[in-house]
């Protein structure tokens, strides 16, 4: 389905459209993950408080994905309806105004209120850093999971290419009584310096599936399981089988997908 982002352009019924979006950028680490929860700190109850003290609203946010504690995000997308008069971009300014450093608005639109921030996400792109490296990295620790010894890149992009298409993957995640199935699109694994990174778009994730296959890829990479038997564990299709679940501070969500192409 196609997005209808409000702009100067547009007719004046939909300019005056009273649903927002916003591009969102956090660093996950002293958060329960994104959705609200009972006396924890979130990322959804620190952006619906600034949104209360912005616009005198007391309201609730979808968000296109649900990131678990600790987990990071360069383009977290998010929508509410509001009875606001703001433009977007005093939105911006505002909302960055009320909330922790930790946070920020990069983005904000008028769509059209029949937007739906998660059923109409084409896909999105989540990235994994690994620190391979014998020492901490006082910069990097808070942003990637250290990983000593030698590690065969090439060899971990060669099991992930398995990940590509549609599959079920029950196998990277322990949540049972859902759907499994999911399409990836892309991964890739590479080295940049002392960093590995690996990079993955999919239509959608299971919980823990990311964290889950970097575990297993680990071990693909210091040489404790071959490309085969990674393989192996997506045709098993058995709950808990990939892992171990890797640390929460080396994932990010990168960016979500939509049929207009880029929010940001």
């Amino acid at each position: 389905m196609m997005v209808t982002l409000a702009s100067p352009e547009m007719k004046a019924d939909v300019a005056t459209a009273t649903k927002l979006m916003l591009v969102v950028e956090y660093d996950g680490t002293r958060y329960y993950g994104f959705q609200l929860q009972a006396d924890q700190p979130t990322i959804q109850g620190e952006l619906e408080t600034a949104i209360e003290k912005l616009t005198g609203e007391r309201l609730r946010i979808s968000a296109a994905s649900r990131t678990d504690t600790g987990v990071h995000a360069q383009g977290q997308v998010v929508s509410f309806g509001t009875r606001s008069t703001l433009p977007p971009s005093t939105f911006i300014c505002g909302l960055n105004y009320y909330l922790p450093a930790d946070i920020a608005i990069k983005a904000a639109r008028r769509v059209d209120d029949s937007f739906q921030v998660r059923r109409h996400a084409l896909s999105r792109e989540y990235r994994y850093q690994i620190l391979n490296s014998s020492t901490r990295s006082p910069l990097r620790d808070g942003f990637a999971h250290r990983v000593t010894g030698y590690m065969d890149v090439n060899a971990m992009d060669q099991a992930a290419q398995g990940l590509i298409g549609l599959h079920d993957f029950a196998s990277f995640t322990t949540v049972t009584g859902i759907k499994t199935v999911r399409r990836v699109d892309k991964v890739e694994v590479k080295r940049e310096g002392e960093l590995v990174v690996f990079d993955m778009i999919a239509s959608s994730f299971l919980p823990h599936q990311v964290r889950n296959t970097i575990g297993a890829l680990i071990r693909v990479g210091r040489g404790q399981m071959s490309i085969a038997e990674f393989h192996s564990i997506i045709d098993r299709r058995e709950p808990g089988l990939a892992g171990p679940t890797a640390p929460a501070c080396g994932l990010c969500l990168m960016q979500v997908n939509y049929a207009e192409g880029k929010l940001s």
